[in-house]
């Protein structure tokens, strides 16, 4: 596939992926593609989809519908990971995810379908990989045996070639990764996405609702206001599209010095953070992933994070973020990433035993942590429900 060009798609173009859905250059008064009156009433005049609407075309259902449920079939969880904002860290949280999930076990695929931005394949160690093709499909590109990876990134001739698409295209090459990636039976479709709640992200909820639904969405957000403006439209944005929320991570969430074990807030929560915010909002809230060097290192090198290394406490967190995960979806925890493992996929059996041992602990303040997390979270929901009560004890 030839992706160095510019494509012609017109801007009126109109996504057909499902007959429930308003075009997003409707006019404001859209009744829908789907409706009776589609192109002839009041409110389409003007519309630059007015005439597909009239001819019958914009009910039809999409044919990939039935394909894209036949491969989603084969996978037991599909989790999104989102957020409104750009920068937060959705694709080293996405990475990390994938690598303690596959070191405990599980069959996971990751998904990038950052279309214009795809850092996916450095952070899995796979710059300058291919995608092959099979009378099955397109094959994922594989870190390990139970850990599988598609990426535009893995079609660009150059990896400094930009991707200039309009959403059209950009929707297309997404509908492709849904049909036609040969995953096989996984666990895990841990499914990466841009930051906004636009193109992208219609597709994936339009195509994903018709073939059987995603079992929640991952929301990632930075401590500031000014990161949890763009993230409460994200969790409004799941709502109306009926997308569960699974929880809410606060990234980059303060700096603990490995050497002194000083703490330091780096962004000002000017409005509480992402726990108030996910209580207002009534979604879990996960946990608080820290800046740790020892995270930064591990995805640029392509690898998961060791407790060994993460001295700011990062892969303590994701393990933490983890568990509660696996916990939402009634998944039981397996060797490999429980007591005997950690986040980064040097598994307990060739622990001596201080490290073993160190390991059990950081695991325990793990647990400890998100428990706190959690009562916290039921605290502020509780204070934020008696005070719409007018103070009255609940």
């Amino acid at each position: 596939m030839d992706l160095g060009g510019t494509d012609q798609v017109p801007t009126n173009a109109m996504d057909l992926g499902g007959t429930d859905q308003v075009p997003t250059n409707a006019n404001a008064g859209c009744v829908g593609p789907a409706a009776d009156e589609a192109g002839s009433a009041a409110g389409c005049a003007g519309c630059p989809n007015q005439q597909l609407c009239a001819s019958g075309e914009a009910k039809k259902e999409d044919p990939d519908v039935p394909l894209i449920a036949q491969r989603m079939a084969s996978v037991k969880h599909k989790l999104l990971v989102l957020s409104g904002k750009g920068g937060v860290g959705k694709s080293t949280f996405s990475a990390q995810l994938a690598f303690a999930l596959a070191a405990a076990d599980f069959q996971v695929g990751l998904l990038d379908v950052d279309i214009c931005g795809p850092s996916v394949p450095r952070m899995l160690g796979l710059e300058g990989q291919e995608i092959h093709q099979s009378n099955m499909g397109w094959s994922p590109v594989y870190v390990e045996d139970n850990l599988g990876v598609m990426s535009v990134g893995f079609m660009l001739p150059n990896r400094d070639d930009p991707v200039i698409w309009r959403g059209v295209r950009k929707n297309g090459l997404i509908k492709q990764f849904l049909r036609d990636t040969h995953w096989g039976e996984l666990d895990f479709l841990i499914i990466d996405s841009p930051p906004g709640t636009s193109d992208e992200h219609i597709s994936l909820a339009q195509y994903l609702n018709k073939a059987g639904g995603v079992d929640g969405c991952i929301v990632l957000t930075t401590p500031q206001e000014v990161s949890l403006l763009d993230v409460r439209k994200e969790i409004n944005f799941c709502k109306k599209t009926h997308l569960g929320v699974l929880g809410v991570v606060e990234n980059m969430s303060g700096y603990t010095c490995g050497g002194c074990g000083a703490h330091c807030d780096i962004f000002h929560q000017s409005t509480g953070g992402a726990m108030s915010m996910a209580a207002a909002m009534n979604v879990p809230f996960l946990g608080r992933v820290p800046l740790d060097s020892g995270l930064s290192k591990a995805s640029e090198e392509g690898r998961g994070v060791t407790m060994a290394e993460s001295l700011g406490g990062a892969a303590a967190a994701l393990e933490s973020i983890q568990g509660m995960i696996l916990d939402a979806l009634g998944e039981p925890k397996r060797g490999g990433g429980g007591e005997g493992g950690d986040a980064g996929g040097e598994g307990g059996d060739g622990m001596d035993a201080e490290s073993a041992e160190s390991f059990a602990t950081a695991t325990k303040q793990a647990e400890v942590g998100r428990l706190r997390e959690a009562a916290a979270a039921l605290e502020a929901r509780i204070a934020m429900l008696n005070a719409e009560l007018g103070g009255d004890a609940i």
